[in-house]
Parts: structure tokens; sequence; C-alpha cells
């Protein structure tokens, strides 16, 4: 057997465990579980108080976490949900993101906080889809004009930007324009894996023996998720593209192919148990192992730059909102503001490859990173009190939204 040491991975899932499980035995703590754990990885750390390191077995399970956390994410993409006003809204807003995200980056790059403004502006531009969508179920509001509006315009924004990143700021090397030819080409062989995909789940004969292995010890269904996620993740980095595109495109392709789950209906549970309950949060934790704030804990004025990213987020992600102010109201739409200005796991991604790159400096990095966490713990929590009256019913949106939601392309 090979000489590998498992302590620190054993470290990272004790984390994983206690973290959720302090927050049940204090409910009245109302903190992400995922804030817990970023915060312990960031105590427990090199650069806190030296416990755990980031050696070999934990950084392989981080790299399947993130994976696999940007696979739920596009699993989460209802593409029959993006359409009429619904896209032309997302799609809109998502553009205007980039221009206050460009004037914001711009601004903060001529001080010399960032080397790249670019960068700054695709990571200030997403929302955190797998964030959002569970605030949004457990308040009941995931099928509402509101619900419905904040879904389509993460789902743009989180697509738009891990194509960017992927696009312009991949570690792999190689021209822009190389680059975009590669997208071309990766996405037209995940099309004609998707139609395939597809083809083969109307027939008849493999359908009932998915249907018969899918809960048994075979997990057919898990399986073939598995080595669909693995092939986009191989074929992007072959492609000479970022591997978080990959897994991003491997969860919407599965998500589009899984669209009637009636004959598999524990299908999304399982991969969920498999991701929330061991990958995902050894990438959180990792992430908090590997972010350095003593530079801003030193440094009065680097530290003043948490609060401004955390203002940049909310003006760039928050302003396009009220492009819905017509037909969802004030209120909703001051709420709709904060769940898109929610995001921290590709602010966590986007700042990795920038401190790689030389695009970032580690002390930006870590303030981003506090910045989003901020968002994850401030930002759901006022947009749900915002989401009720003083007699604590739902707001209604205007019966316009609700049309415009419904309306075909």
């Amino acid at each position: 057997m090979p000489d590998v040491e498992f302590t620190n991975l054993f470290a990272v899932v004790l984390i994983a465990l206690l973290a959720p499980l302090l927050l049940g035995l204090a409910p009245r703590l109302r903190v992400p579980a995922v804030v817990l754990e970023i915060v312990a990885g960031i105590v427990v750390g090199p650069h806190g108080l030296g416990w755990v390191e980031v050696d070999l077995p934990v950084q392989i399970v981080a790299v399947l976490g993130l994976a696999f956390l940007l696979f739920l994410a596009g699993l989460e993409i209802d593409v029959h949900q993006l359409r009429g006003q619904v896209l032309r809204l997302a799609v809109l807003g998502y553009l205007v993101t980039l221009v206050l995200g460009g004037i914001t980056s711009a601004v903060f790059s001529a001080v010399g906080w960032v080397n790249s403004a670019l960068l700054l502006a695709v990571a200030l531009s997403a929302t955190s889809l797998g964030l959002v969508v569970p605030v949004l179920k457990d308040a009941r509001k995931a099928d509402t004009a509101v619900g419905q509006f904040t879904i389509a315009a993460a789902s743009v924004a989180d697509f738009a930007a891990v194509l960017v990143l992927s696009l312009v700021f991949s570690t792999e090397g190689g021209s822009a324009g190389e680059r975009l030819v590669m997208v071309g080409l990766f996405a037209l062989l995940v099309v004609v894996t998707g139609l395939a995909v597809a083809t083969a789940g109307r027939s008849r004969r493999l359908g009932s023996v998915l249907v018969r292995l899918q809960d048994t010890t075979a997990e057919i269904r898990v399986r073939a998720a598995v080595v669909l996620l693995v092939a986009f993740v191989a074929l992007a980095e072959r492609f000479g593209l970022e591997t978080i595109l990959g897994a991003f495109l491997a969860g919407a392709v599965v998500g589009l192919v899984d669209r009637d789950a009636s004959s598999h209906p524990r299908f999304r549970i399982k991969l969920e148990a498999l991701g929330y309950g061991f990958l995902i949060p050894v990438f959180f934790v990792t992430s908090g192992l590997r972010l350095d704030l003593r530079g801003l804990l030193e440094d009065p004025a680097a530290l003043a730059r948490v609060p401004l990213f955390l203002i940049a987020l909310l003006v760039v992600r928050g302003v396009p909102a009220y492009l819905a102010v017509r037909t969802l109201g004030g209120r909703a739409t001051a709420a709709t503001a904060l769940l898109q200005a929610t995001s921290l796991p590709f602010i966590v991604t986007a700042t990795q490859i920038g401190v790689v790159t030389g695009l970032m400096g580690p002390v930006t990095a870590a303030a981003l990173v506090c910045a989003g966490l901020l968002s994850v713990l401030v930002f759901p929590a006022i947009a749900l009190a915002l989401l009720r009256d003083s007699r604590g019913r739902s707001v209604k949106p205007a019966p316009a939204a609700e049309r415009g939601a419904d309306r075909p392309a």
C-alpha cells in the first residue's frame, strides 16, 4: 500500500461533520454551514493554528468537491424555465452586471488592488445558484415569480461567469482565440453527447435495465452521472479549458436529460448525498485552509477592502434586479437583488485562479472571499425578511410577473 497520510483528510472531514452538527444543536445560530466550514479551515489551517495542512489526499478530494459543486449547480438549471420575459430580463441583467462590474473593477484596479480589472469583474458577476435555490425552496418561494426571476438570473450569471473565466483566464495556457475555438468544439461535443444520452434514454430495453439497477448496489444512474462528470472534466482539460466548465456543463446535460424523474425520484437525492455529504464540504474546508488572513488583519487599510468588496457585490449583482421592479414590486425586487448578490463558491474558484496566474494578490483574494462569506451570511436572511409583510405573510408579486414567467419565447 502506498505511503500516504490520511491524518489531514480525517481532520477535514471531521470539521465537515461538526460544522452542521453544531448548527443543528444551536438552531438560533443562523449561519450557513459553508461559512462555518471555511472559517474552521482558516482557524486550524497553516495560517491559523497550524494543525491541518493541504496534502495530496486533501487536494484530490477538494478538486473532486469543486467539480461536484459545479456539477450540482449545473444540475439546478432548468432550461425549460429559461424563456420569455424571464430569460430576457436575466440576460439583460447580466449585461448590466458586466458594465457595472467593469466600472467598479476599474476603480479597484486604479488603486492597485488587482492586476486585472476584468478578472475582478467576472468574480463579482456570479450568483451562487447552489446556495440561493435551497434558500428559496426552504422558504417555499422557488415556484413564485420572485423565485423564478432569481433562479433564472442566477442560472444565466453562473453559466456566463464560468464560461468567461474558462475562456479568458484559463490556467492551461494558449491564446484567447485558440481557447474560443476550443470552447466551440467542446460545446459541439457536449451537444452531441447530450443528444446521444437522451436518445439512449428512450430505449425501452435500456430503460428497463436502468430502472431495475438504479436502487440496487449497482446505483447505475449515479455511476453514469459520475462517468459523465469525469468525462466532461477530462475533455475540458484536454481542450485547454478550465475543468469547472466541464463539470458545470455535465450537470446541465444531466439536468436536461433527467427532466422527467418519475421513474427515478431518488436519483438527485443520491447525487446531493454524495456531493454535500462528502466531497463539497472538503472543498470548502480546504478553501479555508488555503486562505491567508494575516495580510488583512495586520493592515487596517487592507481589511477595509472587505466591506468595499461587499458593497461592490451588492451593486454589481443587485442593481440589475431592478429591471423587474415594475413586475415584482419594490419590496420583492429588493429581496431579489440581495439573493442575486449572494455569491461564494465562484468567488473562491476565481480568486484561486487569480492567485495562481498572478492576476490577484493573496490579500485581495482573502478580502474577496471574506466579502463572499458575508454575502452568504447576511443577504439571504434580509431577503427572506423582505419577502414577508409585518404579519408574516408572503408578499404576492404583481400579476404581470406571473404572466411574464409563463410567457413562451
